[in-house]
C-alpha cells in the first residue's frame, strides 16, 4: 500500500523539486559570471554614458528641464519631515523644480502636520504641491497617476518617485537627470537603496543580505545585459514620456511598479542601474511589517506574471531573447521558481523522504547545489557572513509565506489585490544611541502566536527524531535547526517590538 501510494508521487515531486533547483542554480551561476565579468572589464552600463561630460554640457548651456518630484504617503507619522525635508533640499533650480506631496492619510490630524510641513518649505522658496484625495482608488499607482494628470504638470519631462522614509542626498537628480538628457531611448534611471537601521535587530541584517544580492546582482546584471529590470517604486527618475507611451500607471496588481516597467520595456524603452548612487531609507523592523511586504511583494509579480504572459509572448517590438529574459528568468525563476523550491523542496519534499527510505535523496542535489546558491548569495553582504546559517534559516521560513503569496498571486485568488502599507517607525531620525531594538512589550497571545509556523516546527521537529533514531546521514541537525527557527518566529520572537 506504501509502495504504490506514497512512492509514485513523492519521486514525481522530487523530480520536479530537482529540476527547479537545477534551473535556479544556473540562474544563480549565470549572474555571478555576468557581474564578475563587469567588474574585470569594468564596463558597468552607466559608466559607458560619461555623466561627468553630460553635467559639464547641461551647466554650461543652462537647459535645465522641469523636473516633477513625487512623494506619495499614508498615514507616515514617522517619517513625513524626514522625505519632504530630504526633497526640498536637492540641488536643481528652484524654478525648474515641482515638489509633489500626495497625501492619501486618513488621520485629519496628521494631514494637518504634512501641509504644515509643505507650507514651511514654500516659504522657504521650494515650489510645493500639497495633494490629497477623497479615496484612495487604486492606491500608489492611483494617487501617482492622479499626480501626473495636473495641469501643472504638462512642462514636466522627468518625474522622480520617492517613497516616504527615503533620504535622497542634495546631488541626487546631478546625477541622474544628465543620463536621460542625452539619451532619448532611456526611459529610467534607477538608484540603489541604502539601509539606514540595518543595525536594528537580526531580522533586519538579514533582510540586507538578501536585498544586497537583489540590487548588486539582479539590477545589475539586467541593466549590463538587455537594459531591462525591475523598478524598485522608488528612488528612480523616469522620463514622463516613457510612463505615458506604456499606458500610464495601472492597479491591477500590488506591484504597479514592476507593471510599468514591464509594459515600458515591451515598447523598446531602455533602463540603467546606478550601482554607486544609494538612497537611504528604513527595512521594516517588525515581523507583522515585513511579512506584509513580503506578501505584496511575491504575490504581485505572479498575478502580473499571469496577466502578461500572453502579451510579453505576442510582443513585436523587442527580440525573441529579451521576451525568454522577462518571461523565463525575471518572472519565472526569481519571482516564482525561487519561493517553491525553497520551501517545497527544503522543508518538504526532503523531511518527507527521510521518513521514505525507499526514495533516495541526491546528496549533490540537496546538498552541494543548496549551498553554492547560498554562497553567491551572500557574497554581497560580507559583514553579515557569520548570521550565514541564521540567514538561511530565516529564508527558509519566509519561503513559507512566499510560495502560499505567489500561489495566490498565479490563481487570482482571496488576498490577490491585499495592500498594507509597510509600516515605518523613523528610526533614521532617532540618534545612535536610541537605535537599540525597545524593550518587548505584552501583547495578546492571539497577535504574537503564528499558528502555521508552530505547525511546521512540530512536524519537521517530528521527522527530525524520526531520523535521529532511524536515519543514518545525519539530516536531523538540519532538521533541528529549520524547525527551532520555525518555532522563533512561530511565538513571534523575531524582529523588534512595538506597543499598539
Amino acid at each position: 500500500m506504501r509502495v504504490s501510494m506514497v512512492i509514485p508521487p513523492l519521486t514525481v515531486a522530487l523530480c520536479i523539486c530537482m529540476v527547479m533547483s537545477i534551473m535556479m542554480f544556473i540562474e544563480r551561476v549565470y549572474m555571478t559570471v555576468v557581474v564578475i565579468l563587469v567588474k574585470i572589464m569594468r564596463k558597468k552600463r552607466y559608466t559607458q554614458y560619461k555623466l561627468e561630460a553630460l553635467k559639464e554640457d547641461l551647466e554650461q548651456n543652462r537647459r535645465y528641464p522641469m523636473v516633477l518630484v513625487q512623494i506619495p504617503m499614508f498615514n507616515e507619522k514617522e517619517v513625513y519631515k524626514l522625505s519632504i525635508g530630504s526633497v526640498c533640499s536637492l540641488t536643481w533650480p528652484s524654478d525648474r523644480l515641482i515638489v509633489q506631496v500626495l497625501d492619501d492619510s486618513t488621520n485629519d490630524v496628521l494631514r494637518t502636520l504634512v501641509e504644515m510641513e509643505c507650507k514651511k518649505w514654500i516659504q522657504r522658496g521650494v515650489n510645493v504641491k500639497y495633494e490629497t484625495r477623497n479615496n484612495r482608488n487604486g492606491y500608489k499607482a492611483g494617487a501617482l497617476r492622479e499626480g501626473l494628470n495636473k495641469e501643472y504638470v504638462s512642462d514636466c519631462e522627468f518625474v522622480v518617485i520617492f517613497d516616504a522614509d527615503f533620504q535622497p542626498d542634495e546631488e541626487f537628480l546631478w546625477r541622474t537627470v544628465p543620463y536621460l538628457l542625452e539619451n532619448p531611448e532611456l526611459a529610467l534611471v534607477q538608484a540603489r537603496w541604502k539601509f539606514v537601521n540595518a543595525n536594528e535587530c537580526i531580522m533586519t541584517r538579514l533582510q540586507e543580505m538578501s536585498l544586497a544580492y537583489h540590487f548588486a546582482v539582479e539590477q545589475e546584471v539586467g541593466s549590463s545585459t538587455c537594459q531591462f529590470f525591475g523598478f524598485n517604486g522608488t528612488a528612480g527618475v523616469w522620463r514622463i514620456k516613457a510612463i505615458e507611451d506604456a499606458g500610464g500607471w495601472k492597479d491591477r496588481t500590488t506591484v504597479e511598479d514592476m507593471d510599468l516597467a514591464v509594459r515600458a520595456s515591451l515598447k523598446g524603452w531602455k533602463f540603467v542601474f546606478v550601482g554607486d548612487l544609494e538612497v537611504k531609507n528604513e527595512l521594516p523592523s517588525t515581523f507583522k511589517a515585513y511579512r506584509y511586504q513580503q506578501h505584496r511583494w511575491s504575490c504581485g509579480p505572479a498575478n502580473l506574471f499571469r496577466k502578461m504572459t500572453k502579451e510579453i509572448i505576442f510582443c513585436e517590438r523587442v527580440s525573441f531573447w529579451k521576451k525568454l529574459h522577462v518571461l523565463y528568468a525575471f518572472f519565472f525563476v526569481r519571482k516564482i521558481i525561487a519561493h517553491w523550491v525553497t520551501f517545497f523542496f527544503y522543508c518538504v519534499i526532503i523531511p518527507i523522504s527521510i521518513m521514505v527510505p525507499e526514495v533516495k535523496l541526491p546528496k549533490p542535489i540537496a546538498i552541494y547545489i543548496p549551498a553554492t546558491i547560498t554562497i553567491l548569495n551572500s557574497a554581497c553582504t560580507l559583514r553579515s557572513l557569520h548570521l550565514l546559517v541564521l540567514w538561511i534559516l530565516f529564508e527558509n521560513v519566509m519561503s513559507f509565506h512566499r510560495s502560499k503569496a505567489t500561489i495566490i498571486g498565479l490563481l487570482g485568488a482571496n488576498r490577490v489585490n491585499e495592500w498594507v502599507v509597510t509600516e515605518k517607525l523613523g528610526n533614521t531620525t532617532k540618534p545612535k544611541c536610541s537605535v537599540r531594538a525597545p524593550k518587548r512589550t505584552r501583547s495578546r497571545l492571539g497577535e504574537r502566536l503564528h499558528f502555521s509556523e508552530l505547525i511546521m516546527g512540530l512536524l519537521l521537529l517530528y521527522v527530525a527524531c524520526y531520523d535521529m533514531i532511524f536515519g543514518k546521514d545525519n539530516m536531523f541537525i538540519y532538521l533541528l535547526l529549520q524547525s527551532s527557527a520555525f518555532f522563533v518566529v512561530g511565538v513571534g520572537y523575531v524582529g523588534i517590538s512595538t506597543p499598539n
